[in-house]
């Protein structure tokens, strides 16, 4: 029980430290995309929101964590809470992408853009590889999705890198709603994943 307790205690300061980089995430990425024209930027925001939402949900699994019964419900509502929001987002994301390439609109160069996406590509692997070693070792589902969505913000910045580089070098400015685009099967995927109430665990956790 102490051990557990220590794990506990260790997955609500990993979780929390999480969530106040998400919100610094949410807000740079949604006003640079907002300023550059950029739909890749802006999705990501609006991912970091979402992320948000999940840390709140796994902080509330954690808490709950000592009390069997009330871990098994809660573990139940938290992955489907988590999967929603992942749906929710590949919808937004693909909208948005789509009507951008639509209507060929250009995004402009995004230097806070291109910090934010180097420094998430930096920080969140480190974050995601230590929740999921807390997920591994208290059995727990809910927190292991929570893990893999810090996970995949991981990748959507490499995506999101990737477009913002080549539409400030290149001028290709159909590589930011592409860029988006991408993030849309990964987010995607998860999220059927947690709505079924199911979530991956990658051989690495323990």
């Amino acid at each position: 029980m102490l051990e557990r307790r220590a794990l506990v205690r260790r997955g609500q300061w990993l979780t929390s430290a999480t969530l106040v980089y998400n919100c610094l995430e949410a807000v740079v990425s949604a006003v640079a995309g907002l300023l550059a024209g950029s739909i890749a930027l802006v999705g990501f925001g609006v991912d970091s929101a979402i992320e948000v939402g999940a840390s709140l949900a796994g902080l509330w699994r954690l808490r709950a964590d000592l009390d069997p019964v009330a871990r098994a419900r809660v573990e139940r509502i938290t992955v489907r809470m988590i999967g929603i929001s992942f749906l929710a987002l590949a919808v937004y994301v693909a909208v948005e992408a789509l009507q951008a390439l639509l209507q060929r609109e250009a995004p402009r160069q995004s230097l806070p853009g291109i910090a934010i996406a180097v420094a998430s590509l930096i920080v969140m692997p480190v974050l995601a590889r230590a929740k999921r070693r807390i997920a591994a070792r208290l059995s727990s589902a809910a927190l292991t999705a929570e893990a893999r969505q810090t996970q995949i913000c991981a990748y959507l910045s490499a995506i999101l890198l990737a477009g913002l580089l080549l539409n400030a070098t290149l001028g290709w400015w159909w590589a930011d709603p592409v860029a988006a685009l991408l993030m849309v099967p990964l987010i995607g995927w998860e999220g059927i994943e947690g709505v079924r109430g199911r979530a991956v665990c990658c051989d690495d956790c323990q």
